[in-house]
């Protein structure tokens, strides 16, 4: 998860002229051209569209086409080269911008937003050593043991999910695949290896769709009001939740945090209970957007062209290349943000001290210098892609989230053959989490 807060303000033509530039900075006399910061402005505008939403990936282009490291206009940069971003996300001189960055900027009050002060407590916006004690403690979080035992519950989910999707296509002819399955199945996988109650997903899948507004790159104050209301709800909740496995332990994963946290501040009640809610809340919630955009994506990819699927049906060793293409082809987050530990030299442009850099996953890995063709979705490419970050921060759902989707689309293809879209995918209105909020099938 990312958040970055700026107005991106208006004027300008939008005009990508270069200029030259001679830079006196810590790291040397560097010359060269820069890119106006307004240029970016018509770009970004155009990303927030309905016909940015459904089409990315010309707006990628023309970022990449202003330069690996393109200027912001509100200051910081973005990163649009996939040698550059992966340089940003697995080096160690780009940080999270944790409390200590947010407390040097001169304006601090907007990053003292309640909803934005409850995501930087998480792993994602944690450094060093705090986001490697809490790493270590998680250890692999879902290793290879962890998914076996888990996949005959992910297999008897997506069996019951795809028998509602049935019912609903045999009734009514067409059903919202995203609603029906894909939103459900992360949740429920979560939920059930939480020992969360059923009962209570719909709750949590409502404030997360809400609370996502404050990691936006340019929330509105109405959006982040939303946040709030959100992220009181789910402190709420978490702490509740909390509280009841503490009175009532198991041999769940949950109560298995507890003690260990517990014997971690045998003292300190109050900063384990922290502890406890940072970690639960943030390994949920992240756990269920992106995941469940990955499996619209997928069917969304897969069944639009019948040859397509038909030829993953008769080949069905090509699931995970299916997977991955559809991760680089339009990965579910869209932008993610680091800040710079030293003044240091990314792609040419030098970028000081504690400037951010948003970096841009899916120009990233549309860059054709690293996948040739990048704008043809080919199950067989083998390509790369930066969809789950790189370092530290690697993403620690990378292995559940496969998981869930190479069992979805093997009984899908399998039980639809003849599955198609009825329409094409709806999607909030977003920069940085991607949502598709409706796919309409059929057979």
């Amino acid at each position: 998860m990312t958040e970055v807060r700026g107005g991106v303000g208006s004027g300008g033509n939008g005009s990508a002229q270069p200029s030259e530039e001679l830079r006196v900075t810590a790291v040397g006399v560097i010359r060269g051209t820069t890119t106006d910061r307004r240029a970016v402005i018509p770009l970004l505008r155009r990303l927030r569209s309905a016909e940015g939403q459904a089409d990315p990936l010309p707006v990628w282009q023309e970022l990449r086409a202003l330069g690996d490291v393109v200027p912001a206009p509100w200051g910081g940069y973005f990163v649009t080269g996939f040698d550059a971003c992966s340089q940003v996300l697995r080096g160690r001189d780009w940080l999270a911008p944790d409390f200590a960055w947010q407390e040097r900027q001169a304006d601090t009050a907007r990053w003292r937003d309640p909803s934005t002060r409850e995501m930087t407590r998480t792993l994602s916006r944690l450094n060093a050593p705090a986001h490697t004690v809490q790493r270590r403690a998680l250890g692999n979080l879902f290793d290879r043991g962890t998914l076996e035992a888990l996949r005959p519950r992910i297999t008897a989910h997506v069996t019951r999910l795809l028998d509602r999707l049935d019912a609903r296509l045999r009734a009514h002819g067409e059903a919202d695949f995203a609603t029906t399955v894909s939103d459900r199945l992360p949740i429920r996988t979560v939920g059930q290896w939480l020992g969360i109650p059923a009962g209570h997903y719909p709750r949590i899948l409502d404030f997360t769709h809400r609370q996502v507004h404050a990691q936006e790159l340019l929330p509105t104050k109405s959006e982040l009001a939303i946040s709030a209301r959100a992220t009181r709800e789910m402190r709420a909740y978490f702490t509740a939740l909390l509280a009841h496995r503490r009175a009532h332990p198991g041999d769940d994963v949950l109560s298995g945090w507890i003690r260990y946290w517990d014997a971690q501040y045998p003292a300190d009640r109050t900063t384990a209970d922290q502890t406890l809610y940072d970690l639960t809340m943030f390994i949920t919630i992240a756990s269920l957007e992106t995941t469940a955009t990955l499996l619209s994506n997928a069917v969304w990819f897969l069944t639009q062209d019948p040859a397509r699927a038909d030829r993953l049906r008769r080949h069905p060793e090509h699931v995970d290349d299916a997977i991955e293409e559809s991760l680089r082809y339009d990965p579910p987050i869209h932008l993610n943000s680091r800040v710079a530990a030293a003044d240091t030299v990314l792609a040419g442009v030098p970028v000081a001290k504690d400037a951010t850099v948003h970096v841009l996953y899916g120009a990233a890995n549309h860059d054709p210098r690293r996948n040739e063709n990048p704008h043809v979705f080919d199950m067989l490419r083998r390509g790369g892609h930066l969809t789950f970050g790189g370092g530290a921060h690697y993403c620690l759902g990378s292995g559940l989230a496969r998981l869930e989707a190479r069992i979805l689309l093997t009984e899908l293809l399998e039980r639809f053959p003849t599955l198609r879209p009825a329409a094409g995918p709806t999607y909030a209105n977003r920069m940085v989490f991607r949502r598709v909020t409706s796919l309409k099938v059929t057979t």
